[in-house]
């Protein structure tokens, strides 16, 4: 470790001071984190210097060697930070990922409108289709389609039926299917819910009072009340959300609360002058916190074309570097109801990370524990774990999943699914073949080794993956997660048949009963996706006029046998000829019989 320390001192000194970034490198030459700084001496010194806590202590006792990278100014040090921890994805950076998409709201404004619930991948639409959100839950959004479908008669169903359908005979549409359109009634729905959608109720709320009272007056007194509740609806949900900034300006609201090293980030949704949704996040922070927040508000609008024309942001915020990457208008409010939107953001944040924090802490810790108490009964120091399961019905659609857990804690972006693709029937075979492709893979490639094999699985399953792994020179523990007649985890079995009993309830228990569900879990799903596309290729199969290339392209965009059935035959022109379609109609209306 002197010597480490000698060639960093020694790098120390030779740092200029100029703007740029740092990738820190652990004893593998693995970069673990990458950061940017305005003068690259003072900030890559500073680790260095004085006592560190938590995850940077962590961090610091892992660094063996840094690199850097002079750039012109702090704008490309900061846009390149995000490209390397994009490229690299270091294990001490937060990576700002969100799966989730959020609910939108879509109309299209074609010959036939339509309103519904989306998430759309990366803001991306159907052209002729605009976008109103993002709401802050599909139920929310369902809720307001629900409502306007209720006062307007648009069309309902996804295909044209043969007869008007239920939603014709109650008002709720106009009958497409049977009748004319009546195009001038239909723009002007189509104008009256885009007001609506755009924050401008009055038009709407109009209607309804005026649809109420004529109800009224035809002694309609069931349907005069249902119409109040929806003028009842509109008042206490979305009336009382207006913020009165003199202006309808699409803005976003973000701040952040920091805690006990944990950092808590909070956007608000400023649509119209309404409140239309917020935005939580909690990580872990082992990053100076300003610059957390800066990337995160950076990363936030990657890929999305719904960028309002305002941001504001508390004083520390780094406004100026944040309009000129994003190319939009950054405001640091002082005082008035920006500033009051900024300290909702700020108060949101604060709540939110107190009410989860105790759970999240608490979890971890557990986890943490449970992962040393297992380094400590097993004798060995475990940072990685990867576990493996398999799956198969009578033999057929065999799979595999491996996930691994890296210091307590599943990380998904390692996860691998393995279809089986030799002539393996039974598990010895089946784990032989895993292990072969996985190992080798590794070996191969340089990836990091485990430190622990666990398998789903007995004696059996152990002795594959030993004989794997020996035919490849490596030497890893393997033990199995045997299971009692509850089938749950009682003990851990070594290559000897030998048990280390686990117990019940204990931190350590509970980490493993995590770690067996979520690859059981993991594969089932695997299995299930493999069989249901198994069972549409058979299906396809069948029908005159459908190859590989077609049956490939229609999976990949209908995904499921249903998803194909309900498609029109608009969408379906654009992978097959007319007459296929209507042999895959004749052949799944046979198919019902």
């Amino acid at each position: 470790m002197g010597d480490i320390m000698d060639i960093i001192k020694q790098k120390l000194s030779l740092l200029p001071k100029k703007p740029g970034c740092y990738l820190m490198k652990d004893n593998t030459g693995t970069i673990i984190y990458v950061g940017k700084a305005k003068i690259l001496k003072n900030r890559v010194t500073s680790y260095f210097r004085g006592e560190k806590t938590g995850k940077t202590k962590a961090l610091v006792s892992n660094i063996v060697d840094f690199e850097y990278i002079v750039t012109e100014s702090e704008k490309e040090a900061f846009l390149l930070e995000i490209n390397l921890i994009k490229k690299y994805d270091p294990k001490y950076n937060i990576i700002f990922r969100d799966d989730k998409t959020y609910p939108y709201i879509a109309i299209s404004f074609d010959k036939y409108p339509k309103l519904e619930v989306v998430r759309p991948k990366k803001r991306k639409v159907k052209k002729g289709t605009k976008l109103f959100g993002p709401y802050p839950s599909a139920y929310a959004a369902k809720n307001i389609v629900n409502m306007l479908n209720r006062i307007y008669p648009l069309k309902k169903c996804k295909n044209f039926e043969d007869k008007p359908c239920l939603y014709y005979h109650i008002g709720e549409c106009l009958g497409y299917c049977q009748n004319k359109i009546d195009k001038e009634k239909t723009d002007e729905m189509v104008r009256e819910i885009t007001s609506f959608l755009n924050g401008n109720y009055t038009q709407i709320s109009k209607k309804l009072k005026d649809d109420m009272m004529e109800a009224s007056s035809k002694l309609n007194f069931e349907k005069a009340k249902e119409i109040k509740e929806l003028l009842d609806y509109i008042d206490k949900v979305l009336e009382k959300q207006k913020i009165d900034l003199t202006d309808n300006i699409n803005r976003d609201i973000f701040n952040y609360y920091v805690s006990k090293d944990f950092i808590s980030l909070q956007v608000l949704h400023l649509r119209g002058g309404n409140l239309t949704s917020r935005n939580s996040y909690i990580y872990e922070l082992n990053e100076e916190e300003i610059d957390v927040f800066n990337n995160f508000i950076i990363s936030f609008y990657e890929g999305s074309n719904d960028i309002p024309k305002e941001i504001l942001v508390p004083d520390l915020a780094s406004n100026e570097l944040l309009s000129e990457v994003l190319g939009i208008k950054v405001t640091k409010p002082t005082r008035g109801p920006k500033k009051k939107l900024v300290d909702m953001a700020y108060e949101n944040a604060k709540i939110k990370l107190n009410e989860k924090f105790d759970l999240i802490k608490n979890d971890l810790n557990r986890s943490v524990h449970a992962n040393e108490e297992l380094s400590k009964l097993l004798g060995i120091n475990i940072h990685r774990i990867e576990s493996f399961d398999n799956s198969h019905l009578f033999g057929n659609y065999t799979v595999s999943g491996m996930i691994v857990f890296v210091d307590g804690k599943a990380s998904k972006k390692d996860y691998r699914k393995y279809k089986i693709v030799g002539d393996a029937k039974d598990d010895y075979h089946l784990m032989m073949e895993v292990m072969e492709r996985r190992y080798s893979r590794v070996i191969n490639d340089n990836l990091v080794k485990p430190d622990l094999i666990l398998t789903d699985g007995g004696i059996i399953q152990i002795n594959a993956c030993l004989e794997a792994l020996d035919n490849l020179c490596l030497d890893i523990p393997v033990y199995g997660m045997k299971k009692n007649d509850k089938h749950r985890i009682c003990a851990l079995v070594n290559k000897d048949g030998e048990e280390i009993e686990i117990e019940k309830n204990s931190d350590l228990f509970h980490y493993l009963e995590k770690i067996s569900e979520e690859v059981h879990r993991f594969t089932i799903n695997y299995h299930k996706d493999i069989r249901s596309k198994g069972a549409l290729t058979s299906k396809l199969d069948n029908i005159p006029g459908i190859g590989e290339k077609r049956r490939k392209e229609l999976i990949k965009t209908f995904k499921t046998l249903k998803g194909i059935k309900e498609s029109s035959d608009d969408e379906l022109e654009k992978i097959l000829p007319k007459n296929v379609i209507s042999d895959l109609r004749e052949y799944f209306k046979d198919d019902q019989k």
